[in-house]
């Protein structure tokens, strides 16, 4: 692909990220991901069969994958490698479980976006510094959202572009909606997609933003806490659907 070709690496550290996909997924977290860190665009061919007996894949050294391969047998192919590994599409807590015993170091996250840095194993948590759950640093000034800084965003950017429609707008419930209609806008997450899933990562950034709108101390905060715990249900409720889709 090349078309990508920007951005260049602006800070963060000296992780090598492989970014791996079968042409369909992951081209905008290879994009985002670019801005802290190495990272290589890697792409596999998606096999016709849907079984296969035996995987051979040579994949340039990374000291973290991050996987959208959608032919769960190609995925155990890479996970043969011993590298730790993302997986930004998943196939179901069976698969998992397949998968860790051939490699411990895997990662199924309910969506990409709900990535924290609490797993003790020194790339993952370098990785999500910066690429997860969202953090924001804001400022409100006369009731509007002056300010809004990243600390961490979704891999795939849609964080980013959709903090772009939220400046200068009022501090409120609304805009907090807003903002999670706009995250699944730019998510490329398929609806009921198995990781991730485009309802649940605008329910996840929707409650990060409210959550540190009231964090400023004058933002509404009884309609803001009363619209987070919306959002929980709904969550609950969404994760238990996907569930049962596996």
């Amino acid at each position: 692909m090349d078309s990508l070709s920007e951005p260049k690496t602006i800070g963060g550290s000296r992780l090598k990220v492989g970014v791996i996909s079968d042409g369909k997924y992951g081209d905008k977290t290879y994009q985002n991901v670019r801005r802290r860190f190495e990272a290589e665009w890697i792409l596999l061919d998606f096999p016709e069969s849907s079984l296969l007996d035996e995987v051979e894949v040579k994949l340039p050294p990374s000291d973290l994958y991050v996987s959208y391969l959608r032919h769960p047998d190609v995925v155990l192919g890479v996970l043969e490698e011993g590298v730790p590994t993302i997986l930004g599409i998943s196939f179901g807590h069976g698969f998992l479980n397949q998968a860790r015993r051939i490699n411990a170091s895997v990662l199924a996250p309910p969506t990409m976006c709900s990535l924290e840095g609490n797993t003790g194993i020194g790339v993952f948590d370098e990785f999500s510094k910066f690429y997860g759950k969202p953090k924001f640093d804001l400022e409100v000034r006369g009731g509007k959202i002056a300010r809004l800084e990243l600390l961490r965003e979704s891999p795939c950017g849609s964080t980013r572009e959709a903090v772009e429609g939220v400046l200068g707008k009022p501090a409120s419930e609304e805009t907090v909606r807003y903002f999670g209609l706009r995250v699944e806008h730019f998510c490329r997450a398929p609806a009921f997609g198995k990781t991730c899933d485009r309802e649940m990562a605008g329910m996840i950034q929707a409650r990060e933003l409210a959550e540190a709108l009231i964090r400023t101390g004058v933002a509404p905060k009884e309609k803001l806490v009363n619209l987070i715990e919306e959002i929980n249900e709904r969550y609950a409720r969404r994760r238990r659907t996907i569930f049962l889709l596996r």
